[in-house]
């Protein structure tokens, strides 16, 4: 079963390893408003080892894939069969940050500048890692893989749906007959 996103984190992360000086300059959810979480970034102990190294969102296959933020597309294409789409964030340091998406029908070219919630492509359909359709959002800073949550936000992590609450004091008008 998946979890909804989010994990009370300051404007950057610096206590765990990979998870050091990212700028939380994400504007939206890769897919969707809030998606489920189905597998969290579980980092790798060694450049090799065994790890998740993304996050997997749910998402319907032909669901859009945005831009997280600002940056320019390094790579549209396929790796091992699948649709990568990756985006050099804006103003991320040197090196840069780099998002990807996949399994994603790409909608950009290399070398595309994108905007912050623009279409990069759609999911995919096929056989992928999750037990159902999903989208596998990295992060990375050079060779080091890191928690592309971090980059969201506390409001779009913690957002819950709107509630109306009763305003105490102020008269109801008058019902029409």
């Amino acid at each position: 079963m998946g979890t909804r996103a989010g994990q009370g984190r300051g404007s950057t992360e610096s206590s765990a390893p990979g998870t050091e000086a990212v700028p939380r300059v994400g504007r939206v959810w890769p897919v969707g408003a809030r998606p489920v979480v189905v597998r969290r970034w579980e980092p790798p102990s060694s450049p090799y080892g065994p790890g998740h190294r993304g996050v997997d969102l749910g998402a319907p296959a032909g669901s859009p894939v945005r831009a997280v933020a600002p940056g320019r597309v390094t790579f549209a294409g396929r790796v091992a069969g699948l649709g990568v789409v990756s985006v050099q964030l804006d103003g991320t340091g040197e090196p840069a940050l780099r998002t990807t998406y996949e399994p994603v029908r790409a909608a950009v070219r290399e070398g595309d500048q994108v905007a912050a919630g623009q279409v990069v492509g759609v999911v995919e359909a096929g056989p992928f890692h999750c037990p159902a359709v999903c989208l596998h959002w990295g992060l990375r800073r050079a060779a080091a893989y890191l928690d592309p949550l971090l980059l969201l936000p506390p409001a779009l992590l913690h957002a819950g749906p709107a509630r109306l609450l009763p305003v105490i004091g102020v008269p109801e008008p008058p019902e029409e007959g």
